[in-house]
């Protein structure tokens, strides 16, 4: 064998690069191992502590009886005043004052108030005599004119049944005489800013006017015998008419 064979046989052969390619070690493979479990750990939602379930579960346990509680009948008191209830009211006639007890056979409460052109007039005045007592809203409106002016105009008939009238409201003495001399009204009226004989003689209670509800002057009146006796009484009277169906009583007592 010559020295050149003998210098390549005695070179070592080359490795083959599928044998020269580095296999990755075993501590580095448990790390990624390691790595990617870390990492689905981090994805995965973690479970909810005990304390908020039960949480959540007394709530939704309370949520019926809160619908419960606010079912149809407590709804229902909350609703507002129904249309055909606001016109009820506007129907419904006034109520007296509480308390009053006026009734007919009852004496007369006994008055004395300042009346129109000075003075003032009291139940004593007209002992004897029969007396109508008419109660009015306000002077110088549509309807309390009317039934002043027809009051006048049965004046001379009312005295020959031996039979006085008043007229009385809360409006002043001042507007009093305006009221008399604008429609040359010839029956005396009586001034009561404080309410004290409209209440006396059921005259003054609660009216309603477009579902509201307020204090002031029921229209009345009232006839009082000679023996000083309450003959009759008319409440939430109408105008039109009013003053003679008065005159056929006073006639009838």
């Amino acid at each position: 064998m010559s020295k050149k064979t003998r210098k390549k046989s005695s070179k070592p052969s080359p490795k083959s690069p599928k044998t020269s390619a580095r296999k990755p070690s075993a501590a580095k493979t448990a790390s990624k191992t390691t790595s990617k479990t870390a990492s689905r750990g981090a994805i995965t939602p973690a479970k909810k502590p005990a304390a908020k379930v039960a949480s959540k579960a007394a709530s939704k346990a309370a949520k019926p009886a809160a619908k419960t509680a606010n079912g149809p009948s407590a709804k229902a008191s909350h609703k507002p005043t129904s249309k055909q209830l606001i016109k009820s009211n506007l129907s419904a006639p006034p109520q007296a004052a509480a308390g009053t007890a006026l009734v007919e056979g009852a004496m007369a409460p006994p008055f004395s108030l300042p009346r129109d052109g000075g003075g003032s007039v009291s139940l004593a005045d007209y002992a004897g005599k029969k007396l109508v007592l008419f109660f009015y809203p306000r002077a110088d409106t549509p309807g309390c004119t009317r039934e002043a002016i027809d009051f006048t105009r049965l004046n001379d008939a009312f005295a020959d049944e031996e039979a006085a009238v008043l007229g009385i409201s809360a409006d002043t003495v001042k507007a009093q005489e305006s009221f008399r001399s604008k429609h040359q009204l010839s029956v005396p009226l009586i001034s009561d800013e404080q309410h004290e004989m409209l209440e006396a003689y059921g005259a003054w209670g609660e009216k309603s006017m477009y579902g509201r509800n307020f204090m002031g002057i029921i229209r009345t009146t009232v006839l009082i015998g000679a023996d000083g006796r309450i003959a009759k009484i008319w409440r939430n009277v109408r105008v039109d008419g009013h003053a003679d169906e008065v005159l056929a009583a006073a006639r009838a007592i």
